[in-house]
């Protein structure tokens, strides 16, 4: 036991107190110190090559570090030569700028042109610390002035000191003269600014010889009222092609056949052309077949012309209406065909005789009408209505001369109007994109059509059984309206293929239903099954665009089509 003891007791020599209180029995156990089995190392190399590599800065083509470097070392410039050929370093490619890298600074836009502004008006800008001054000029007052912060009167102070400083020598007594040379030349403003006139030169001869000839024309215009904005007054004629205005029984040559009668209650698609009416300058704008017969085709055309052509007997042209001085926009047939209806881009609407070519009356709101219309009513055939550039649907009593109503709630021009529910009320199309039903005579729409979907509609046909509407919408497709009370769209017809963006393109039915058709911008017409919404045929009509087309209303498998090209054809 004394020899164990003697095995744990401390090397040094402890005081008799310390080896008392260890051999108590109330003291703490004793602890053993710690014994390494492993062999000792000599580590002076190790803290050596730390104290190297913690002196010394890192090389950056390095991929592995193994010490943790200190800050210093990360941030510190590289040192010595680099080799020209050698890759290029993290150091190097971090550079976005030719001189270094330069970092994004969050300046507000205000602050920086702010900035910007004062360094090229005063020469002296604040750095975006704010606490130093850049530039070779230095601010007069301890608080720097801005081009934002100054008042307009230091402005004026300053340009006028700016102004004094760079005059080396005094003014001149000249240059207080506005009139003279000096002044333009220390005023700084257009060599042309207070020059004297010079005297009129003499003109030569060639020149005089033109002036003259230019005031004589001059004076010729202002005598047939072209002068001065007024308009020209156009003498209305006409002129009549046919071999004689009556025949052996003194029947008019408008007098329609007696053994006209529809010869099929079917109609069929044409196929080919048969006949080519040319005798238009310019494009045909519209065609009406005579009503009910069909032996007469009335065309407007864009050289201020409406002629009639003959359909049945020799194809020529019959009479020509001369009245309009600017295009002519759209015509209607009364409902016995005696009479019809012109308007004109010249702004007057003119109701002729279709038999002698006479101007009956005349009526002008001063724009341009867009569309015109006779109430169908038999009763009521004096009644014209028209669709203007204004906005407005005027209507006239033709026997008195006097307008009537006016139907003002579009947005835009009125393209279309279109009679429904016998005649009791119409329905309108607008630039606006809109559609909107009217009572006849009473100004207040009683429904209102517009949906963000639609486009303008240039025009609109009534089927021949009166329950549809079929619009032509200017996105290339013709949608279906019914004309109940609800005038709901019928998303189940939808007649498309053809492109009529751009143009104003007649939409058209067949006598009996069947089939739908249309020109387009193209110079085709197209015809749709009316049940099944199928293309079923298109026929290549015309060189430019075929802006109108005509159903036949006796010979049921014939149609009229007319286009800018100034031709009206005939296809059977």
């Amino acid at each position: 036991m004394d020899l164990l003891q003697s095995s744990y007791a401390p090397d040094d020599a402890s005081s008799p107190e310390e080896s008392a209180a260890a051999s108590s029995p109330d003291s703490s156990p004793l602890r053993l110190p710690s014994k390494s089995a492993a062999p000792a190392v000599d580590d002076t190399a190790l803290a050596l090559s730390a104290a190297a590599s913690a002196s010394r800065p890192l090389d950056p083509s390095l991929h592995l570090v193994a010490f943790n470097p200190t800050a210093d070392q990360l941030w510190a410039p590289i040192v010595g030569p680099q080799h020209p050929h050698a890759p290029i370093s993290s150091a190097s490619g971090n550079r976005n700028h030719k001189l270094g890298h330069v970092e994004d600074a969050a300046v507000l836009p205000f602050l920086f042109d702010e900035q910007y502004n004062t360094f090229h008006r005063f020469g002296y800008a604040a750095d975006p610390s704010g606490l130093h001054i850049v530039g070779d000029a230095q601010p007069q007052s301890p608080e720097p002035d801005t081009v934002y912060n100054l008042a307009p009167s230091e402005h004026k102070r300053r340009r006028l000191q700016a102004k004094a400083d760079n005059q080396e020598e005094p003014l001149p007594p000249e240059a207080k003269n506005p009139a003279s040379e000096e002044w333009i030349l220390h005023n700084k403003q257009s060599p042309w600014a207070g020059k004297k006139e010079a005297p009129p030169a003499e003109l030569t001869e060639e020149q005089k010889q033109y002036a003259e000839a230019h005031a004589a024309k001059k004076a010729e215009k202002e005598a047939r009222g072209e002068g001065k904005g007024e308009r020209a007054e156009v003498v209305v004629k006409s002129t009549f092609h046919g071999k004689e205005e009556r025949d052996y029984q003194g029947r008019s040559w408008i007098t329609p056949p007696k053994d006209a009668k529809a010869t099929n209650d079917h109609c069929y698609i044409p196929k080919r052309c048969v006949h080519e009416w040319v005798g238009h300058t310019k494009g045909v704008s519209a065609i009406r077949f005579f009503p009910k017969y069909g032996h007469l085709l009335l065309s407007a055309s864009m050289d201020c012309k409406i002629k009639i052509w003959d359909v049945l007997g020799s194809r020529t042209c019959m009479r020509t209406y001369m009245g309009h001085s600017k295009a002519v926009r759209d015509i209607s047939f009364s409902n016995d065909g005696t009479k019809f209806l012109s308007a004109g881009y010249d702004r007057n609407i003119q109701y002729w005789d279709t038999e002698t070519g006479q101007v009956i009356s005349t009526f002008s709101t001063g724009k341009v009408p867009y569309v015109v219309k006779l109430n169908p009513d038999e009763d009521k055939q004096h009644i014209l209505l028209a669709g203007m550039s204004d906005k407005k649907i005027v209507q006239w009593d033709m026997k008195s001369g006097q307008i009537t109503q006016e139907y003002d709630q579009h947005l835009g021009a009125v393209n279309t109007i279109t009679f429904v529910d016998n005649n009791r009320r119409f329905v309108t199309s607008s630039d606006d994109k809109s559609l909107r039903v009217w009572e006849f005579g009473i100004p207040v729409v009683i429904k209102y059509i517009s949906e963000a979907h639609m486009h303008s509609m240039p025009s609109i046909a009534l089927h021949p059984n009166s329950n549809w509407l079929a619009a032509q919408s200017l996105d290339n497709q013709i949608l279906i309206y019914s004309t109940k009370e609800r005038f709901q769209l019928n998303k189940k017809k939808r007649f498309a293929g053809h492109i009529v963006a751009g143009y104003a393109c007649q939409v058209n039915f067949s006598p009996d239903g069947r089939f739908v058709m249309s020109g387009d911008g193209e110079g085709s017409c197209w015809f749709w099954d009316w049940k099944s919404c199928r293309r079923f045929k298109t026929l290549k009509c015309h060189n430019g665009v075929c802006i109108g087309c005509e159903w036949h209303p006796l010979e049921t498998s014939k149609v009229a089509t007319c286009g800018w090209d100034g031709v009206i054809k005939y296809w059977d």
